[in-house]
């Protein structure tokens, strides 16, 4: 079972109140469901989310709609679950603002009131078209898949109402509203009360923030090692020279000491340097001050090979 299954069963799993279960309803016929000689049909992939369409009739409507289970080998072997409500079709589109004098209304953001009936509304548009990565097979994306563009963009303004950053995309004559901002997919999974599917989501999450955290961390000290293996490289090639043109004993005695070191490990960061001297001379000196007897060995060959020139 997909990642995406497990949240919807556990959302199935969840009783509602009368007013959400009119909204989760309304998202659930209005984006899948086929009207056609007066009869409603709607058709799962799933036996519990069929189970609880067929419970929303009955308990809002004391409708029992009838329901056939087919084998479908395309592809791969499965059953299909198929609801039909033939008992009062159209007044019950009309009571869910789907339908009036035998036209499709539009969504009217009036049609949900509270919070409450905006989740239930979108947990329900979520059982029939939308969709949820596994965190820990690929990246992080949840989306809802739209036949119309018009239906795309007003669940995109809801979403943003309910302060999800979503965008609207077109894909393959569907149009697609989609979220990719993990810290928000996790609080639309903490809003349809799917607890189980949150710590699974929110544990990947944290092993790959974790896991991302450290590969930066060692990218990042690995460019500094090179960093630090290049000015090592360079100042050992600025020693050599002073050495090669009997220029040394221009420098100082702390200067002379630096250099040394320096040949001794040039791989050392100043910070490294700087230790190593102070335990095996009793000579303290910081990060600039080394930094500073190296300006000194920079300055002397560049006026040295100045003056060759």
């Amino acid at each position: 079972m997909t990642y995406s299954m497990k949240v919807k069963e556990e959302i199935c799993n969840r009783d509602l109140s009368s007013v959400e279960i009119f909204a989760e309803l309304s998202a659930i016929l209005r984006y899948d469901a086929s009207l056609k000689d007066n009869q409603i049909s709607l058709t799962f992939e799933n036996a519990l989310i069929a189970r609880r369409v067929y419970k929303d009739f009955k308990t809002l409507f004391n409708i029992s709609a009838h329901i056939t289970v087919r084998d479908q080998k395309r592809f791969r072997s499965k059953q299909v679950y198929i609801l039909d409500i033939k008992e009062n079709a159209v007044s019950v589109l009309e009571r869910l603002n789907i339908l009036k004098d035998g036209n499709f209304l539009e969504m009217n953001r009036n049609y949900l009131g509270d919070p409450e009936e905006m989740v239930a509304f979108v947990q329900g548009a979520f059982l029939v078209i939308g969709s949820l990565n596994d965190p820990a097979t690929g990246g992080y994306h949840l989306e809802f898949v739209f036949d119309q563009e018009k239906d795309a963009h007003f669940f995109n303004m809801l979403l943003h109402e309910m302060k999800f950053d979503t965008k609207v995309l077109e894909r393959n004559g569907k149009f697609m509203v989609y979220l990719k901002n993990s810290e928000e997919i996790s609080d639309m999974i903490r809003m349809f009360q799917a607890s189980n599917s949150l710590f699974y989501f929110e544990d990947i999450r944290i092993y790959r923030d974790h896991k991302n955290m450290v590969n930066r961390l060692n990218n990042c000290e690995i460019a500094n090692q090179e960093k630090s293996l290049q000015a090592g490289m360079k100042q050992i090639k600025d020693i050599l020279y002073l050495q090669e043109h009997d220029l040394v004993d221009l420098l100082d005695d702390k200067t002379k000491v630096i250099m040394d070191y320096r040949l001794k490990y040039p791989e050392s960061s100043y910070q490294e340097l700087a230790s190593i001297i102070a335990m095996e001379t009793g000579y303290t000196i910081g990060k600039s001050g080394i930094n500073h007897h190296f300006i000194k060995i920079k300055k002397l060959r560049e006026t040295h090979e100045n003056k060759k020139n």
